[in-house]
């Protein structure tokens, strides 16, 4: 039996003991994505956000850091955060865009919404290496998983996402 002082040092040792780090979703940039996109093709989810976006902030802190989105994009995509107003050249399948004053936008911002800007804005590069899709405004993790699974399961391509959406059963 162990005397009082040691059982309360253990109570507190194992109460105030740190918890393990939260998985995080591993952000990468769009040159690192597209280096392991050419080893192995999987879709690549470019997260489209500005600095001063409230609701690119909001989708950071509830649908980005949710262990079920964590763990289906670390498994079935890269994922890249890009600034839409980066002023850094960036080079992408094989052409370099850089940041457009007039529009005080990246140009590859502007490719890859089709030059419908909205932040936050999700942009999926397919794994056939199809034109991005993009989705404007805030998802939500119910609203992000039917997307996400559409493009992880394969089924973009094959079906229309309406009928997709259809039968789709949310699992988060």
């Amino acid at each position: 039996m162990l005397p009082a002082f040691a059982v309360t040092i253990l109570v507190v040792a194992v109460a105030f003991r740190p918890s393990p780090p939260k998985e995080k979703i591993e952000w990468l940039t769009i040159k690192e994505a597209q280096e392991k996109f050419a080893k192995e093709k999987k879709p690549i989810l470019v997260d489209l956000y500005t600095d001063w976006c409230g609701w690119c902030k909001v989708m950071d802190k509830k649908t980005y850091t949710n262990k079920n989105v964590i763990s289906y994009l670390s498994q079935k995509f890269y994922t890249v955060k890009m600034d839409a107003e980066t002023r850094k050249a960036l080079e992408f399948n094989g052409k370099t865009y850089k940041y457009d004053a007039d529009s005080r936008t990246h140009e590859l911002a502007i490719f890859f919404t089709g030059g419908q800007l909205a932040y936050p804005t999700t942009v999926i590069i397919p794994a056939d290496g199809g034109d991005p899709q993009a989705i404007p405004g805030y998802l939500e993790v119910k609203d992000i998983e039917p997307i996400v699974k559409y493009f992880g399961e394969g089924s973009y391509g094959k079906e229309p996402f309406q009928e997709y959406q259809k039968k789709f059963k949310a699992g988060w």
